[in-house]
């Protein structure tokens, strides 16, 4: 490809995170008629480094800046064919400890992109990235999309409300909007706050690793490249304003899972240290994922492999993450009120 005019320009919110990182380096080597933008605050999780491998890619530009900064976000939504929309503040324990971020990002963001995209004349996809938590906790069966929302932390709500108010944009204005709810996503590149590469990081270095409650809180895991598979598809074959699950199908008690690590490294079961459950800590998420498998989405990475392979590339790449949990104050400070005073 030459011409600009030949190209398919996508813009990618919260790119330098960890789902964004991936999907932008997945887009990069499936399309090579995509030039794709990266438009990341860099806050705490947001980091160049993430995609040390792919900032010089001529396809690929990267901008600093935050998605609620009209002068900033605006342009680069209305010059987008496709719009896919990560950035967010995501841990729910952050949002326990400091709800207002969330909103402001998720919901005031989101709607400045909206804004954008409304005056946007080339714009074929808005990909509004949400989440399972917007279910709130599921004690049997599977969630559906046409499920009711009853978030149950910050984060969930905030999402939910971005969540929404893309649908209604979609509804008013008729922007080509679509909604994703994926389940937890897990893979290379994860800030080490999360459940998996914080138990697998803390194990290495046979730190104990901190379980909420009894352990018996199920989560489905989807691996991050299945993810990314899944956005693809759905942009070309997806129907405005339809909402679709993405789950990976592995229900796993988090127990189980802290099991499965410690096994995977050789380390003892020992260094599980029991802390008390975090305030509304939703007991389990799961997806029906009917509808998108009907597009001919499924997921191709078992668990089992998945998990081994994000053990090994946390084992293998301590250049990205010793820094953040041994230099930087913030981390440590955050960790410290998270677990060591619980």
């Amino acid at each position: 490809m030459t011409g600009r005019e030949e190209m398919v320009e996508v813009l990618v919110t919260g790119g330098a995170g960890f789902i964004g990182s991936n999907f932008v380096r997945y887009a990069l080597d499936r399309h090579p008629d995509w030039r794709v933008t990266t438009l990341d605050k860099l806050t705490y999780a947001g980091r160049r480094e993430n995609l040390h491998d792919v900032i010089d890619n001529p396809r690929h530009a990267f901008v600093h800046g935050d998605i609620a900064d009209a002068p900033v976000s605006g342009p680069l939504v209305e010059q987008s064919d496709i719009v896919v929309h990560f950035a967010a503040e995501t841990h729910v324990d952050r949002s326990i400890m400091s709800a207002g971020d969330f909103i402001r990002t998720d919901v005031e963001g989101t709607f400045v992109l909206l804004e954008a995209a409304r005056r946007a004349k080339r714009l074929r996809r808005f990909v509004q990235i949400s989440t399972d938590e917007v279910y709130g906790s599921v004690p049997s069966g599977a969630s559906v999309e046409t499920d009711e929302l009853k978030p149950r932390n910050p984060y969930a709500a905030s999402k939910a409300g971005a969540d929404r108010l893309a649908y209604s944009y979609w509804a008013t204005y008729r922007l080509p909007v679509i909604v994703t709810r994926a389940s937890n996503n897990y893979g290379p590149y994860q800030f080490p706050e999360k459940v998996i590469p914080l138990f697998v990081t803390n194990a290495i270095d046979d730190i104990p690793v901190p379980l909420y409650g009894d352990g018996r809180n199920v989560r489905d895991w989807l691996h991050v490249l299945d993810h990314c598979r899944a956005i693809d598809l759905l942009i070309d074959r997806a129907s405005d304003g339809e909402v679709y699950n993405i789950g990976g199908g592995n229900d796993i008690m988090n127990v189980d899972l802290t099991h499965r690590i410690l096994d995977a490294l050789g380390k003892p079961r020992s260094l599980i240290k029991p802390v008390a459950d975090r305030p509304g800590h939703d007991r389990r998420y799961c997806l029906d994922t009917t509808k998108l498998r009907g597009l001919g989405w499924s997921p191709q990475v078992p668990f089992e492999t998945g998990l081994s392979d994000a053990v090994k590339w946390y084992r293998e790449n301590e250049w990205w993450w010793r820094p953040i949990k041994e230099r930087d104050p913030a981390f440590r400070a955050y960790y410290e009120a998270q677990y060591e005073k619980r």
